[in-house]
């Protein structure tokens, strides 16, 4: 089943329809929202999809609003304090992971300006490439993560079935996958 069959016949209120119907497959170009993106699908590695959704307010919150600059300075101090905040997954290995990868998008904001920018660099690739280019830049980034990474923010089609009245809207608002 898709994720648009899934979501089809949801209430509007529930967050997996609110998702779907707003952001899944819509592209992003602010680089601490994007950065926010891979913060979630590197922390649902493991856990459902709808756990993230529920806590987003709560990793916002933690992770200084998604702020790249701020995540890249966390210290041990901060990671134990991360580690306590039950309002997010306390994963030691995702916690130092989102570190890290906040110091390499800032040292390739350095020659590409910015994260989307960067992205849109590579633009396209197939997610085998993509996948391969993501570990050699990040921590635990597997091809699960990259590619729903990739396809939430539009680098990747098939966020949508063709079916999808999301998809339809998607088209009528010229809103496309990067192509």
């Amino acid at each position: 089943m898709s994720y648009c069959d899934y979501c089809a016949n949801l209430p509007d209120e529930d967050l997996n329809k609110i998702y779907h119907d707003t952001k899944y497959g819509f592209p992003l170009d602010d680089d601490n929202e994007l950065f926010g993106r891979l913060i979630l699908e590197i922390n649902q590695a493991g856990l459902s999809w709808e756990l993230m959704l529920k806590k987003e307010d709560n990793f916002r919150k933690a992770f200084d609003n998604f702020d790249l600059n701020k995540i890249a300075k966390y210290d041990d101090v901060k990671v134990s304090e991360l580690m306590l905040d039950a309002g997010i997954i306390r994963n030691q290995l995702k916690i130092r992971s989102v570190i890290f990868n906040a110091a390499k998008i800032l040292e390739l904001k350095e020659e590409f300006l910015s994260f989307k920018a960067w992205l849109d660099a590579h633009h396209p690739l197939s997610l085998s490439e993509w996948v391969k280019l993501f570990k050699k830049n990040f921590k635990f980034v597997g091809g699960e993560i990259v590619n729903e990474f990739l396809m939430s923010t539009s680098y990747l089609p098939g966020a949508h079935l063709e079916s999808c009245t999301i998809f339809e809207k998607m088209k009528k608002e010229n809103l496309k996958w990067r192509e």
